[in-house]
């Protein structure tokens, strides 16, 4: 068996398995919503989120290595694409949502509409007809620029050449400009809207920054895994996993800046209206998750990822990204949970179930994507055209 039968043998298996475990997960699921329909609307767009932001992370990551380059790009490439490309999977997921709006949130009840002034004020914005409009927008854009960048991928591969570089970095350049807004908005209406009297100016760019801490922690794991059964060994080095720790790191701090931020600035303003969010969040259990965000989503990582000795080795950065996508979905779970338990903590089995089933499907799709192409990195034509000039 050649390298390549090899390691299409080994994504076919990792395919099924996940697709086995996404079935299971998804039919939990659809028994939790029959027995208890508004546990499951919400549990599941707890889920839902955690895997669509896995996603746009991995849209953000190719459009960014276009713009900068770097190793930390080349040697992700296929698995970021792969990732973006599980986009029409996260749209197809996106339809109970909508379909689960009344049972969601509160804007789309009109009993509550009635009677709060802010929510009549908002209503033109807030609306079933209005949401469903903007998420097809959201997803319309985000679509076109992740087929328009693989396909081009492609032609690269087949055929390196300057020019395809520079259309992928002229449409990169105000596609992540693009991205940012849209990544926003969606963060507001899925998200934010769960509490509509309460807004936060920086939220969004909470939600950009995890997508891009949990897009690189899953890179750093799913390319260690790659790497030890030999599909990515001759690929990717020392150097590689270096740089894609560093990158963890300094994500690791923004995310520490901005939720500080947010925190500090409601804090010292003391308004009612806006300090209602962290009361929610701070009230019985939902402390100790507080507590435990700080500690292991900032300072553990932070201190572990100051030794370069763990950068350097990916059996033991293979860990600490564990443990940051493992915080990412308790961070995710303390955003959006207290909406729905505000007198304190409350766990649901469906709240597992949920992002087990969504992220078996979504890890199917992405194994599924990741067989498509080969594993090797794109070429470089900056690098042929420089040998070429060497040769003259």
């Amino acid at each position: 068996m050649n390298n390549a039968d090899s390691n299409r043998a080994l994504l076919e298996g990792a395919q099924k398995r996940w697709l086995t475990i996404g079935v299971a997960g998804a039919l939990l699921c659809a028994a939790g919503g029959f027995m208890n329909a508004e546990q499951f609307f919400r549990s599941y767009l707890f889920g839902f989120m955690f895997w669509f932001n896995l996603t746009l992370g991995c849209l953000a990551g190719v459009m960014t290595h276009n713009l900068t380059g770097g190793d930390w790009g080349i040697a992700t490439r296929r698995q970021l694409e792969a990732g973006m490309r599980v986009l029409p999977l996260m749209a197809l997921l996106f339809l109970p949502i909508l379909f689960g709006v009344p049972k969601i949130y509160e804007w789309a009840n009109p009993e509550h509409v009635a009677h709060s002034a802010i929510l009549q004020q908002k209503a033109g914005y807030l609306n079933q007809s209005f949401f469903g409009i903007r998420a097809f927008v959201y997803f319309s854009i985000w679509l076109t620029l992740a087929n328009l960048l693989y396909k081009w991928s492609g032609e690269l591969e087949r055929n390196p050449s300057l020019a395809i570089v520079r259309r992928m970095e002229n449409l990169s350049g105000p596609g992540i400009l693009i991205f940012f807004l849209t990544s926003t908005l969606a963060a507001f209406d899925w998200v934010m809207s769960l509490e509509p009297h309460w807004y936060s100016t920086i939220y969004g760019l909470l939600f950009i920054v995890g997508q891009g801490l949990a897009m690189l922690a899953f890179m750093i794991a799913v390319t260690t895994w790659l790497s030890n059964r030999g599909a990515l060994s001759e690929a990717v080095g020392t150097k590689n996993f270096h740089d894609l720790g560093k990158l963890m790191h300094g994500f690791v701090v923004l995310w520490t800046y901005g939720s500080f931020s947010q925190f500090l600035i409601i804090w010292s303003a003391n308004l009612p209206e806006e300090t209602i969010w962290y009361a929610h969040r701070i009230a019985g259990g939902w402390k100790l998750i507080a507590i435990g965000l700080a500690v292991f989503h900032f300072l553990v990582p932070f201190f572990l990822l100051l030794i370069r000795n763990n950068k350097m080795k990916s059996n033991i950065l293979v860990k600490i990204a564990g443990l940051i996508l493992f915080m990412r979905f308790v961070d995710l779970y303390w955003f959006i949970s207290p909406a729905f338990n505000t007198n304190g903590l409350g766990l649901h089995w469906l709240d597992l179930a949920a992002p087990v089933g969504i992220g078996g499907l979504w890890l199917a799709t992405f194994y599924g994507q990741l067989r498509k192409r080969s594993l090797a990195p794109l070429p470089d034509p900056f690098a042929e055209a420089e040998q070429a000039m060497e040769r003259a």
